[in-house]
């Protein structure tokens, strides 16, 4: 087994990645700590991947933005919403959804990092975490639009 060293995350000066304006912005630092992202994954990487994360959650939620900007919103967190711990529901629901997105897309590239058959293996046996971040993600944004997580139909 290889040793790996990373950085301390209160070494790691990372800024705040600015969003559209009607969706929040992403705290890169708070990312790497949420998702338990070690210094392996470099600022600039893990900065890619929650761009295209906000990107895939802003698209999906194009709809509702626009529909709340209709109502007079001009930012999520104006959006009538319960809050705990001082934090609007809406807000966290699309920062889960962000975070899981990125944190796949990141588990999902693991083979780049190890390509030895070890490296492979340990791919191979993140395929269920992956599936789970991105059903976590799909459920935030159902969360924040107020859809059911699930449709059944009889037949």
């Amino acid at each position: 087994m290889g040793f790996i060293a990373a950085q301390k995350n209160d070494e790691i000066l990372e800024p705040i990645i600015k969003n559209s304006g009607f969706w929040p912005d992403i705290d890169i630092a708070d990312a790497r700590i949420a998702m338990r992202i070690d210094g392996t994954v470099t600022s600039p990487r893990l900065k890619m991947a929650l761009i295209a994360a906000m990107a895939s959650a802003n698209q999906d939620l194009r709809k509702y933005k626009a529909k709340q900007i209709g109502l007079g919103f001009s930012d999520l967190i104006e959006v009538d919403s319960d809050t705990i711990d001082g934090q609007n529901i809406l807000v966290g629901h699309y920062i889960r959804a962000v975070y899981c997105l990125a944190k796949a897309n990141l588990t999902e590239r693991y083979r780049d990092f190890d390509s030895t058959g070890d490296g492979h293996n340990k791919a191979d046996q993140l395929s269920d975490p992956i599936e789970d971040l991105n059903r976590d993600a799909r459920w935030a944004i159902r969360d924040l639009i107020g859809s059911a997580r699930a449709t059944v139909e009889l037949l």
